[in-house]
């Protein structure tokens, strides 16, 4: 553990930082780092793109080449040092290649989710003041144009369709204007740390997105001080990742720096849904992901097991499987039974998990939202050295994360070096350091209310352990007091209760009333298969919000949850919805967080009738 630096208020810890460690040149980029690998190591694949059912590398030098002839395109098309470029794409090889291509030409790369709407994208558009865009598809192009006819428009130049020849577009225009290579060297020559790298615009979950400005020295210094504290993830040869998680949200960006950085073959999985039979071909040895996601594979790997003796061999193994990790987080550790039992779990169950997962993947590392104590053991218990870590888009990703020698599932671990976590006296968590970002764009009255007196005020309600691990119980906003004055974190019993197979969304409610009660929305996905293993006749969501026994486990299942918490923030009544939140309908950011406002704005009436019936309610 690095030395720490704390001061105690009897046995809470409210003040804990950790030095740093790697110390770089002022003068270094992101880009530099492809250069180095592609002067030094010239034949290394950074990347690996998916042909069939295998994985082509591409060599550091021709990478190099690809980003440095896109570069001279974009400043034959008039992108001049300092100006604003938007990629608006699902994750793949070419995402990154504009990224890289951007910061070459000393240009600012600003990403929109694919997802986006042509009012969210319209103000992204205007906000930064983009120039060109990246666009995955020729839909999208209509998205960009309809966002050009909403109220006070943007004045986007150009626009080009990365599966419509889009770079050989930009490519044949640099090489035609006759800007040489020491002309496009230039201009990545003459960017530092101190300079803007992106704008990467809020979730929005309260109101309009705000761009937070990051610097390459954000990205660059902490990725370097995570990999100097991680090292032990990089000492086996052959490692690699796969990123499949959105590279417009801060998290996919940091792995995406992260893997460059160390020069980390890294393949992209455009859609989510093919994340699992991705990763059996290109078999990862680490993965960064958020929880969505591992909840996903828990559940379809239960699912895939049927009904009967495999279904009931499965939940066994779990159980097995998260005693084991956590009797090894204790000084005794597990136990010659609890040994033999996961032996045998191993063998029956958690080496063919890990199969599903590749074969050769031992690191992962969850952040975005909270995991989970059970998930976290789960998966630990499984084999694989599961992480979890903290972090926001104006920390450019992770604060906090925990460490391989010392991982307390439940906590978020302590900072990176470089990085100081306080508590304040309210609960929530403050934090400054190398991550944290300069300023919202264009937007003083925002980033006045969130720095204040050099600390970001994060949002989030936590806590400290005397060795500087960080619990997050939630976000302060959505701290629900109830009628008789008490305090309810939503995330203590939204987070368990969305494990469940049939479960897509939760949203606790009850502020200022007597009870709290929870609107809980079906994944459609995943519920055929769950009704089959249940022996439960075909049905749709209508009609399983209704079906009794179908209730039964919702019921049980917040029966869970609710012994982890006192009886007054249990839930005592619940509503399962129709329909699902999602983008579409306004009710997800494209980061899948709830915009709780919107839920309680639409389904008001649904919670009225919650509470309609009890003589406390007012």
């Amino acid at each position: 553990m690095s030395k720490g630096a704390f001061v105690t208020n009897e046995t809470t810890i409210t003040h804990f930082t950790v030095e740093r460690q790697v110390q770089v040149d002022p003068s270094t980029s992101i880009t530099d780092y492809l250069v180095r690998h592609a002067t030094q190591n010239p034949d290394l694949g950074i990347y690996r793109t998916k042909e069939g059912e295998t994985w082509k590398d591409h060599r550091a030098a021709d990478v190099l080449d690809l980003v440095r002839s896109i570069a001279k395109g974009l400043m034959a098309s008039g992108i001049e040092a300092g100006d604003h470029v938007a990629i608006m794409s699902r994750t793949r090889f070419e995402w990154t290649i504009s990224d890289l291509a951007i910061w070459y030409a000393g240009a600012i790369p600003v990403p929109i989710y694919e997802t986006s709407s042509p009012s969210q994208a319209q103000w992204i558009l205007k906000d930064a003041e983009i120039k060109a865009v990246f666009v995955e598809t020729k839909e999208l192009v209509d998205v960009l144009e309809e966002a050009r006819s909403e109220e006070e428009g943007h004045n986007v130049q150009d626009v080009w369709v990365l599966t419509n020849g889009g770079f050989d577009e930009v490519i044949a225009r640099g090489a035609e204007s006759g800007i040489s290579d020491t002309d496009v060297d230039a201009r990545t020559a003459g960017i530092g740390l101190a300079d803007v790298a992106t704008i990467i615009y809020t979730s929005g979950t309260t109101g309009r997105p705000k761009g937070a400005v990051l610097t390459h020295g954000n990205f660059i210094e902490l990725a370097e001080e995570g990999l100097q504290k991680l090292a032990v993830i990089f000492e086996k040869p052959g490692y690699s990742t796969l990123l499949f998680i959105p590279l417009a949200h801060v998290f996919a960006r940091f792995v995406e720096v992260l893997a460059l950085i160390k020069g980390i073959p890294m393949g992209h999985t455009p859609d989510t849904k093919a994340a699992v039979g991705d990763m059996a071909t290109f078999q990862p040895t680490l993965l960064l992901s958020v929880p969505r996601i591992w909840e996903k594979v828990y559940t379809a790997a239960e699912l895939k097991q049927g009904k009967g003796l495999k279904r009931n061999l499965f939940r066994w193994a779990a159980k097995v499987g998260i005693s084991y990790s956590r009797a090894l987080q204790t000084p005794e550790g597990p136990g010659a039974g609890l040994k033999a039992q996961h032996a045998i779990a191993d063998k029956l169950v958690f080496s063919k998990l890990r199969a599903l997962l590749g074969g050769r993947l031992e690191w992962t590392i969850s952040g975005g939202a909270p995991l989970g104590e059970r998930l976290g053991n789960f998966y630990q218990g499984i084999g694989l050295n599961m992480l979890e870590g903290y972090g926001l888009t104006e920390t450019t990703a992770p604060t906090n994360v925990n460490l391989p020698k010392l991982a307390k599932m439940g906590t978020v671990g302590p900072p990176l070096p470089g990085t100081e976590i306080r508590i304040a006296e309210d609960g929530e968590i403050l934090t400054r350091g190398i991550g944290v970002f300069t300023h919202y764009h264009r937007n003083q009255e925002a980033t006045d209310a969130a720095i204040q007196d050099g600390w970001f005020h994060t949002g989030d309600v936590g806590s400290l352990d005397k060795d500087g691990y960080l619990t997050i119980t939630g976000r302060k906003k959505e701290i629900i007091v109830t009628a008789a004055g008490k305090n309810v974190a939503p995330a203590m019993l939204e987070d368990p209760l969305r494990s469940h197979p049939i479960i897509s969304q939760v949203v606790v409610v009850g502020d200022q009333k007597p009870f709290v009660a929870a609107i809980i929305t079906l994944d459609a996905e995943t519920l055929p298969r769950w009704l089959e293993t249940h022996d439960l006749p075909e049905m749709d969501v209508h009609t399983a919000a209704r079906d009794p026994k179908v209730r039964e486990h919702i019921q049980m299942a917040i029966d869970r949850a609710n012994r982890k918490v006192s009886r007054a923030e249990s839930i005592r009544e619940f509503r399962i919805l129709d329909d699902d939140f999602t983008m579409d309908n306004n009710m997800l950011t494209p980061s899948m967080k709830v915009k709780r406002h919107v839920v309680h704005e639409n389904y008001a009436g649904v919670i009225e009738e919650i509470y309609a019936g009890d003589p406390r309610t007012s």
